[in-house]
């Protein structure tokens, strides 16, 4: 058991530390392929596509939104063009609220076929770019352009990228502003998130053990113990294996399910609207249960079958089926906070989000169970189960109930209901946390609890936190940013009646322009990497950078630099560049600006925050989507006290 652990821990950290990987996004891999069959010939351009992610469409019937997929022909000779370009498979549509209309995309793979006729074999040539934008539900990656080229094209390419010189002709990347950086104090991407995964599950750990179904397996896990004869020593190491089953159980299982499923594809779950439904549902369900009007119970032969072992069985296996019957009799109360748990923590992309929140979960379930294994004595002060065990799951059905309607919120933004929006979503929290403070006051019963003849201490403190928050919340219903729940109510773009005016700043949309007036006025410099047809970049926009409190900072400290990198407008000097070995010529304001972020940055997905110098030197580390405004304001006062 002990080597497991070791095990698990050598496994959990060398994850980790493969988990911190570098900025630059290649979540589109384009494979093109070229066949001759006598007169016919084929060109296939086959696109795999990272979980979570999705290609728009060769099609979209919005002027201001996202850039569609489009193949051009730069050269052919030898053939000639048979038909139109056909996509396998069809594109999804969907409604997008940023930009008031459908969007057509495709998700995991899509393959372009565009057939030729072949005029002159001796001669065939093709060359050709694909122009296409990617995006996920946190940031979008400039619009980029693959080349191809097949035939005698092919040998002239490969002959032209060894012979490129370096572009010097004219090149605005000479100026120093431009040298790549090393951002100081760079935080690797995901910690912040892990350690909020790491102290929600240690939380949900907490919360589970004084469920109706955990707080009773106390006691009999005390009596399992005392059964066992030994001495001092041993029943303290019996006790710790205990407590180190636990862990492993709920490890081990949280890994299983996100491996099952795939990490990218969990994400992918937890990020797709029809996911967001089913789990709304489901959380409604589990909220409904917790109430009182029926329970969600394992078969109970599970739970009899593994209670068997553990008393047939002798040693450390007995020890570990003892767990696994804690496991399985704690499912209905448990299996709520573990999938929210897991769903959450899916968004990392990888194990290591539900590792560490499983890990939290089932550490603070089991640290009790062994300290009171040590410790039998203690026993004796417990609070004995009784009415208060049902009012915990009752109130747990509350924040279930609450909870749900951040997924209900997610579908009904990618669909375009309009039936949660922000004033709507806030108005429910209200009533709900209203409601519960009714309750914990004894002015709400459900069938199972017990007559409230007195309000107790702990009780009324409950209820005086839940109706401060409803009260808190009611502001905004007008506008008011609601900073300590902004991770979970809508965005303010949503929000229909807002009497919160939004401050003001100004804003350079070009790179040199404003970082000579930084200079010129000693002012560190913002740089926001944007598009026109990044959704979130619009989010942090309204939820972030228009609130009074962000807004002055921006205003009166800062000069913000944005740039949009799916900006089409012509340079008026198209310049060369290498990049990868291949010279990549930049001839719109938009590739200016992504190579920028590329080529300075190392870095290509937006929203993309960081703050320099006015000698181009970062002051910061770089910082992405996440409404967390007082987050977000540390970010650049940190950057400040730098400069």
């Amino acid at each position: 058991m002990t080597r497991l652990i070791r095990m698990l821990m050598f496994t959990l950290c060398s994850l980790a530390a493969f988990a911190v990987s570098a900025q630059m996004n290649e979540p589109i891999k384009w494979s093109p392929k070229f066949d001759i069959d006598g007169d016919k010939a084929v060109l296939t351009l086959t696109a795999s596509i990272e979980g979570g992610w999705h290609l728009y469409a060769t099609e979209l019937s919005l002027e201001d939104g996202p850039e569609p997929t489009t193949v051009t022909f730069t050269s052919v000779k030898g053939l000639e063009v048979t038909g139109e370009l056909t996509a396998d498979p069809e594109a999804t549509q969907m409604y997008e609220e940023m930009f008031s209309g459908d969007v057509r995309f495709w998700e995991n793979t899509v393959t372009l076929t565009q057939n030729f006729t072949v005029t002159d074999p001796e001669a065939v040539s093709l060359t050709g770019e694909i122009y296409f934008m990617a995006c996920n539900d946190v940031n979008c990656l400039a619009p980029t352009t693959v080349t191809f080229a097949f035939g005698e094209a092919e040998k002239e390419l490969a002959a032209a990228a060894a012979s490129a010189g370096d572009g010097s002709e004219y090149n605005p990347t000479d100026h120093a502003w431009w040298t790549p950086v090393e951002a100081e104090g760079e935080t690797p991407v995901g910690e912040s998130s892990l350690l909020s995964i790491f102290i929600w599950g240690f939380l949900g750990g907490l919360l589970a053990l004084i469920t109706p179904c955990v707080w009773p397996m106390i006691p009999l896990t005390v009596s399992f113990f005392l059964k066992k004869n030994g001495t001092r020593g041993k029943s303290i190491r019996e006790a710790l294996i205990y407590g180190a089953s636990i862990v492993v159980i709920y490890l081990v299982l949280g890994l299983l399910i996100t491996v099952f499923f795939g990490a990218s594809k969990l994400n992918d779950l937890s990020t797709n609207a029809v996911f967001n439904l089913i789990f709304f549902a489901l959380l409604v369900v589990f909220a409904i249960s917790f109430f009182g009007a029926f329970d969600i119970k394992l078969p109970s032969r599970w739970t009899n079958s593994m209670d068997s072992k553990a008393e047939s069985t002798t040693g450390l296996l007995s020890i570990f089926f003892m767990a696994f019957t804690l496991v399985l009799v704690s499912f209905s109360c448990t299996g709520p906070i573990i999938g929210t748990l897991l769903v959450e923590a899916a968004t990392q992309g990888n194990l290591i989000g539900p590792a560490v929140g499983m890990g939290a979960f089932a550490l603070a379930l089991a640290i009790p169970f062994a300290l009171f294994a040590i410790f039998p004595s203690w026993l004796k002060e417990m609070p004995r189960s009784g009415g208060w065990l049902n009012s915990v799951k009752v109130v747990l059905g509350f924040l279930e109930l609450a909870l749900s309607l951040k997924f209900l919120s997610v579908a009904d933004l990618a669909y375009g209901w309009h039936i949660l929006d922000r004033e709507v979503f806030v108005s429910l929290w209200v009533v709900i946390f209203t409601l519960l403070g009714l309750y914990l006051l004894g002015k709400i019963r459900f069938p199972h609890d017990s007559p409230v003849e007195s309000t107790g201490v702990g009780r009324f403190f409950l209820s005086l936190i839940s109706l401060s928050f409803a009260v808190y919340l009611l502001p905004g219903l007008w506008g008011a940013p609601l900073k300590s729940v902004s991770a979970f109510v809508p965005p303010l773009f949503t929000q229909d009646f807002n009497l919160y005016e939004q401050g003001e700043y100004r804003v350079f949309d070009d790179y040199e322009e404003g970082m000579r007036y930084a200079a010129d006025n000693n002012r560190p410099v913002l740089m926001d990497f944007s598009g026109f047809g990044c959704v979130n970049c619009r989010k942090m926009e309204g939820a972030v950078f228009d609130t009074d409190e962000i807004s002055s900072i921006l205003g009166e400290k800062f000069v913000v630099i944005e740039l949009m990198v799916d900006d089409k407008t012509p340079l008026p000097r198209p310049f060369t560049v290498q990049e990868n070995g291949k010279p990549v010529t930049i001839s719109t304001i938009g590739e200016k600006w992504s190579y920028l972020q590329r080529h300075k940055f190392h870095a290509n997905s937006q929203p993309y925050y960081i703050v320099l110098d006015n000698d181009g030197n970062a002051l910061s580390g770089s910082a992405g989507y996440d409404e967390d405004i007082p987050k977000f304001k540390n970010f650049l006062e940190e950057a400040l006290q730098k400069y």
